[in-house]
């Protein structure tokens, strides 16, 4: 650019040199609109739009191409193409530079997002899953434990349950010796209690 921008202004220098310095005026009466013109579009790159610069040429009929006819003709010309160069240049350079300024806002944009993710989305939602399986884990314990009391239980039921039947098995088997011995158990057991209480008659 700085190359470009040398040889054109050198070229407006030798036109001034060669036609003198009302040239300027000259140009300026014949110029209407320009023939080049700067047109925008947009790109899209990994979903950022970004700004393309193209120029345009119109395809007028040159109206300049009297102007330097008396003297430095060929120099108003020489001049004329260099800074259509320039302005390719120059239209080149805006189109690039709009891109990185774009790109760099939305890639800090990216990165402020990423560490906003790693920072603190992340470490609160490993936070949550965390204390999920330390619940899950609790849960899982109170349920071996409650098992463990149930099965306690039922043993100690099955346990009354035989000694019971223990009991009325050594009943049943005392009850058929007392038979075979002509005294019944509940007889036994009457006499017993008959003579545990008091005889007026008898001194203890």
């Amino acid at each position: 650019m700085g190359d470009i921008m040398k040889t054109s202004s050198f070229a407006l220098t030798e036109a001034k040199y060669v036609a003198g310095d009302n040239i300027k005026h000259v140009v300026l009466e014949n110029v209407r609109e320009a023939s080049l013109k700067v047109r925008s579009r947009q790109e899209n790159v990994a979903g950022v739009k970004l700004p393309k610069f193209e120029y345009t040429n119109d395809g007028e009929v040159n109206k300049n191409d009297l102007t330097g006819l008396a003297r430095g003709g060929q120099q108003v010309q020489q001049c004329r193409a260099a800074y259509i160069k320039a302005i390719e240049v120059l239209v080149e350079l805006a189109s690039l530079q709009t891109s990185f300024l774009t790109l760099d806002e939305a890639i800090k944009t990216t990165n402020r997002r990423v560490n906003a993710l790693e920072n603190v989305v992340k470490p609160r939602l490993e936070n949550t899953i965390s204390y999920i399986k330390g619940e899950l884990d609790e849960l899982e314990r109170e349920d071996f434990f409650r098992l463990k009391k149930i099965q306690g239980y039922k043993k100690r039921e099955i346990e009354k349950q035989m000694q019971s039947a223990k009991l009325f098995v050594e009943e049943q088997v005392a009850e058929k010796l007392a038979l075979q011995r002509g005294i019944s158990l509940n007889n036994a057991q009457n006499i017993l209690s008959a003579t545990a209480q008091k005889d007026e008659d008898i001194i203890f």
